[in-house]
């Protein structure tokens, strides 16, 4: 049988930078094949280009060994292409089903597609509400629905850009289990991810990429993550030194912290309570869709409907001051979303800075001091390694872990006194993951508090000091790092920790007494 898909030198050049230099590659029926590479080696391009988002500058795509040209993503799953995208392409006020439904044929009635999605959700134990608004999802439940989607179209051939970067080890499983179902029934499997365990796990092939060009063809199982590390950024991963030390005073404190909804699928918050140290990382675990997004948002200010006195800072009431009032009192966030919350796609590097940076570095008598802030600027992409045309490209124009390094940056180099982070490494190869951990660590060494939100249980492992985890809105009881075992914490993923029903029970009977 003829490859499934095959390519012959396939060249893409932007003003900046030739993102794909005479690549080869080849993918068989029933293959999952793995492109490993740094972020910008190329390999989110290549993988437009194959289904028809980005059209290459030369070079040939077969499919099933005849030559085709695939000018539109409607042409690619014409013949039989799905895919994942890393960056979601999802309209916010759409439901989910609505949104399925653009990809599809349009005579199929909404109702008939919401119970297919419904019932592909459970075949492939993803948890999806078929009638939900996207705005009101977390990353991980988005990542969902993408995956949702792909899978509907009966593929051929999946495309999947980082499609773990999000799920829980319970989620990665079950997703696996499906892959490798689908590849036995002969749809082939392209899987882009910087997780080398994953990519030793489940993959047949490996190609390997570097600055926009194939540097190897491997057999991943045959690998240790050591020689993939090598093959990927050619020099071993730096070993992170973490130092016990003492935590400081409480810095943020919150009690009895209630939220309502703030829409029908948002996760109410209830009595939740914590306290944040200085020069500490304090982990939250938990499934994505249980109450994260929805504490960012109070933490951070953004969400202000928390009474005043459930959040303290340096023992003073801030439940109601905005996210700017916090930023000044040396506050720093890093969202989970990259673009939108995190960015400004269509501004340049340099003014998505000023988003955190307005003091008096960058910002005087209400008059941008722009010097300056080409320098921080250019600072955070030289000390994070982002690779970009300089400060003034635009934020929308850099790989998604290139996004994530400079978003990271920004909120590092301003030295705040408490860091809320979500998803520190979403979608950022491991040598940067490596390196933001790092960073990390060196804050938490000076004296920053650090509020850690992650679903990779390895990460919060690692880096914590202490731990807690989220189910249902509500905050389990703080557990030493030292303490602390995946299956303990994966239970208690499910609200089962000492006294989490007597809680619950509590939490009722005062409502039914309201």
């Amino acid at each position: 049988m003829p490859p499934r898909l095959a390519l012959h030198r396939i060249t893409k050049t932007y003003p900046a930078v030739r993102a794909n230099d005479a690549v080869d590659l080849t993918v068989e029926p029933g293959e999952i094949h793995a492109v490993l590479g740094e972020n910008g080696a190329g390999k989110s391009t290549l993988m437009k280009i194959i289904y028809g988002v980005v059209r290459p500058d030369a070079g040939t795509v077969e499919w099933d060994g005849q030559a085709v040209q695939i000018a539109h993503p409607a042409a690619a799953r014409a013949l039989g292409l799905g895919m994942v995208f890393q960056h979601f392409s999802l309209f916010d006020t759409l439901t989910v089903a609505e949104n399925i439904a653009l990809g599809l044929s349009s005579d199929i009635p909404l109702q008939t597609l919401a119970g297919r999605i419904a019932q592909t959700a459970e075949q492939y134990g993803l948890d999806i509400q078929p009638h939900r608004h996207v705005h009101t999802l977390s990353v991980g439940e988005r990542q969902r629905v993408e995956i949702v989607r792909a899978l509907l179209g009966k593929p051929r051939l999946l495309i999947l850009d980082e499609p773990t970067s999000v799920l829980t080890p319970q989620a990665v499983q079950r997703l696996f289990d499906v892959l490798r179902q689908l590849a036995a029934e002969g749809c082939s499997i392209l899987y882009i991810s910087h997780k080398l365990d994953e990519i030793r796990s489940l993959c047949h092939r490996c190609t390997v990429m570097r600055a926009g060009r194939v540097t190897g063809v491997c057999d991943p199982r045959q690998e240790t993550e050591a020689s993939l590390s090598r093959l990927m950024i050619g020099a071993d991963l730096p070993v992170q030194q973490r130092q016990a030390r003492q935590a400081g005073a409480v810095l943020m404190q919150v009690r009895g912290l209630d939220l309502p909804r703030a829409h029908p699928f948002a996760t109410p918050l209830s009595q939740v309570a914590f306290d944040l140290h200085a020069g500490e990382i304090l982990g939250v675990a938990g499934v994505s869709g249980n109450g994260q997004q929805e504490l960012m948002g109070v933490l951070s200010g953004e969400d202000q409907r928390a009474a005043q006195a459930s959040i303290e800072l340096d023992g003073a009431p801030i439940g109601r001051q905005s996210a700017a009032w916090r930023r000044a009192q040396g506050l720093a966030f890093v969202p989970e979303e990259r673009l939108g919350r995190g960015a400004v796609p269509e501004l340049s590097l340099a003014r998505n800075l000023l988003l955190s940076h307005q003091g008096a570095q960058t910002v005087r008598h209400g008059w941008i001091r722009a010097g300056a802030v080409q320098r921080i600027t250019a600072g955070i992409i030289d000390r994070f390694h982002v690779k970009a045309a300089g400060p003034q490209a635009p934020a929308g124009s850099l790989s998604g872990g290139n996004l994530q390094k400079f978003i990271v940056g920004r909120e590092v180099v301003r030295q705040p006194r408490l860091l809320i982070i979500a998803q520190p490494t979403w979608g950022v190869d491991v040598g940067a993951a490596a390196q933001i951990r790092g960073e990390l660590l060196a804050l938490r060494d000076a004296g920053c508090a650090i509020l850690l939100i992650s679903e990779e249980l390895d990460e919060l492992l690692e880096l914590s000091d202490r731990l807690v985890v989220m189910a249902k809105g509500r905050l389990s009881p703080p557990i030493a790092r030292e303490q602390a075992s995946r299956e303990q914490i994966g239970q208690w993923m499910s609200g089962l920790w000492p006294g989490a029903e007597d809680a619950a029970r509590d939490a009722t009977q005062e409502v039914v007494h309201a």
